[in-house]
């Protein structure tokens, strides 16, 4: 019997990629989204492969839900509103979007009796990485506007006063959400592993690191930061890199990201019943924010990047991603290095820009 899989944000950066790699795997594809008109351009019907079913409706609303959920096996809930945001006045669509669109979607859930859920999650969880002084390793604290104003941008050890030696962060590490938006994905998971405790229901929890790659979402704050310095090269203008550009990131291909995707899709059916558990996906490879916006400026022969040492409160310094367990357990490899996949974002198509036509 065919396989039936429900992907909420379906029409998405990310959703579209997964609906696509499970389509061509043979299953049965369900897509619920919103077009949201702060992430997709205006148009009658998404981009989907012929076959998918599309659904639209946003994933807080209980009857579209139901309607999406009927017949399916399994779901891969990638709808989300996602990154920074633009200030504090985007905490109650954070808020909603995020954790009541989970919270209603795991409710049809348990009423159509399915127990098999991927979740979309992030590496913003963590608030910063993993860290270390000269006595070990230690949780780093949030950076001083004192010392961001003074362009003292690395995080101190409380215990010596100098800057910390960042690490691979792995999933056994405390959540320390450090923004509107991070609170919100940790609440997700935290609503998912509820609902697998009391449905006996099973969990995969993908923390993405920086995902990047062909059909990104241009000219919204939203945005990955691949994105908005792609967006300004494409406009003839200089990418802006905040602080010193030294910030550690792990950047990992959309279409490694989908393949995590069902790879976790599978695992959950052989997991016992009421099981959850996180995995990063991150490609293992660290490079900083001023490498990214370098390799892209030479790919387009565009202006070189600008160090404005602007900076944002919400952001972390360093995050990066120790992937061991999503390669040891699931047999999950990345196939696109970094510097192959940023020459190819560099000329990808992306998304029209959000609203537009």
């Amino acid at each position: 019997m065919t396989p039936s899989l429900l992907v909420t944000g379906g029409a998405g950066f990310v959703g579209s990629r997964v609906v696509a790699a499970a389509h061509r795997r043979g299953w049965r594809v369900v897509v619920l989204d919103s077009l949201r008109p702060d992430v997709h351009a205006r148009q009658a019907a998404p981009a989907i492969p012929e076959g998918v079913e599309f659904v639209r409706g946003d994933v807080t609303d209980p009857d579209a839900v139901a309607a999406a959920v009927a017949g399916v096996d399994v779901v891969c809930h990638q709808a989300a509103k996602v990154g920074l945001g633009v200030d504090f006045g985007d905490a109650p669509d954070y808020v909603g979007s995020n954790e009541l669109g989970t919270a209603v979607l795991l409710s049809a859930m348990s009423a159509a009796g399915i127990s098999r859920l991927v979740l979309a999650s992030s590496m913003v969880v963590y608030g910063e990485g993993a860290y270390s002084d000269a006595r070990g390793p230690i949780a780093a604290p949030p950076r001083s506007v004192d010392d961001l104003r003074a362009g003292v941008f690395e995080p101190r050890s409380p215990r010596t006063g100098a800057p910390l030696q960042p690490g691979l962060v792995d999933e056994d590490a405390p959540l320390d959400p450090r923004n509107v938006y991070a609170v919100s994905k940790a609440a997700q998971e935290l609503h998912a592993r509820a609902w697998a405790r009391e449905t006996g229901g099973r969990v995969a929890a993908l923390r993405y690191h920086n995902v990047y790659g062909p059909g990104m979402p241009q000219a919204t704050p939203y945005a990955g930061v691949a994105a908005l310095f792609r967006s300004a090269l494409q406009a003839g203008e200089a990418p802006r890199v905040f602080e010193d550009g030294g910030q550690r990131r792990d950047f990992v291909h959309v279409d490694d990201v989908a393949q995590a995707n069902l790879l976790a899709l599978e695992w959950t059916a052989q997991q016992p019943a009421g099981s959850s558990r996180a995995f990063n996906v991150g490609s293992g490879d660290v490079h900083t924010i001023g490498e990214m916006a370098s390799i892209l400026s030479r790919a387009l022969g565009g202006p070189h990047p600008v160090i404005t040492g602007e900076y944002r409160l919400g952001d972390v310094r360093h995050i990066t991603a120790s992937s061991a367990r999503l390669r040891d357990e699931l047999g999950w490899r990345p196939r696109i290095s970094f510097e192959d996949g940023m020459r190819e974002f560099a000329r990808a198509p992306m998304r029209a820009p959000a609203g537009g036509g």
